[in-house]
């Protein structure tokens, strides 16, 4: 496969990907036709990033990128995972278990799935990296859609109009495809917005609470012989894109397990995966994060308006 012809083909299909998104309403049903494009250009990029997922400095068949403009930031994460895609579709490409998969991020507090004039939403609270009043995280209003589904292929997005400090247009948008051998490819990317203030805020961020962070493009060598990784604003959108994929992941790993066992089998197996990536991902310690979590997991339980 020529690099002309794979640049020519990823074009084509993003166009109808964004087409399909544009269009999100015609597609709450299994449906033929130009959707099965969608299908084939994953198949075919992930035929492309092949040898990519089979090494790599993951040691798992994962590739990451991302990408920033004068307004924007986003990562991306490609992954082929051993699962059926009967199981991943099931799991989610709904909003049910979501809240499942988001409360595994060290910085989520809170979530709450809900409808209202006929759209799912997901009330996400976004805070530190230690417990907190809900009040004191900043609420997101996410929507859910399906933008394609399909036997073989399926695409949601969650997208949130507003953030904090200048930053808006969030959007966490997965897509999986079935492949040979009983598993499934996904492409996961996270993205927002920022204007002139949020950019301020970010740069302040990193320059003091965040110096030092950095992603997981290798930029260079350093003068040890190491690898440098990629610092700034590239930096911690692979790091938040990395945690959401590592949670899709342990959410999907524990479904195997007794259901009275999952969370702690979701909490365990995220953690354990971000240590493998401790340069760029640590945080608290285990017992720490444990102890947050199960905390954040019971006051989910609770009707809206009661937890704290």
């Amino acid at each position: 496969m020529s690099i002309l012809w794979q640049t020519c083909f990823f074009y084509w299909r993003t166009l109808w990907l964004v087409a399909c998104i544009g269009n999100v309403s015609l597609a709450q049903a299994d449906v033929a036709g130009p959707d099965s494009h969608l299908a084939a250009g994953l198949r075919a990029e992930f035929a492309a990033l092949e040898p990519q997922l089979s090494s790599n400095q993951f040691n798992r068949p994962l590739a990451l990128n991302s990408a920033e403009s004068s307004n924007r930031s986003k990562g991306e994460i490609y992954a082929l995972v051993d699962y059926s895609f009967a199981t991943v579709k099931e799991a989610l490409i709904g909003p049910a278990h979501w809240c499942d998969v988001l409360i595994l991020h060290l910085n989520t507090k809170y979530c709450h799935a809900s409808t209202h004039n006929a759209s799912n939403i997901l009330a996400v609270s976004i805070g530190k990296k230690s417990y907190q009043a809900i009040d004191d995280a900043y609420l997101f209003e996410f929507v859910h859609s399906i933008a394609t589904t399909t036997p073989e292929y399926f695409n949601v997005l969650f997208n949130a109009k507003t953030g904090p400090l200048g930053t808006s247009d969030y959007l966490l948008m997965l897509e999986a495809v079935s492949v040979p051998g009983g598993k499934t490819f996904l492409h996961l990317t996270y993205s927002y917005a920022f204007n002139f203030q949020g950019r301020l805020a970010m740069l302040a961020y990193l320059s003091t609470l965040g110096r030092g962070k950095v992603g997981f493009t290798h930029t260079a060598k350093a003068s040890s012989g190491q690898p440098d990784y990629i610092g700034g604003m590239r930096g911690a959108v692979e790091r938040n894109t990395m945690r959401y994929y590592l949670a899709i992941d342990a959410y999907l790993g524990a479904l195997s397990t007794p259901p009275a066992a999952q969370l702690e089998k979701r909490l365990q197996s995220w953690f354990n995966a971000t240590e493998q990536f401790s340069r760029q991902l640590h945080e608290v310690d285990r017992d720490a994060y444990l102890t947050m979590k199960r905390r954040e997991v019971l006051r989910m339980q609770m009707p809206p308006g009661v937890a704290d």
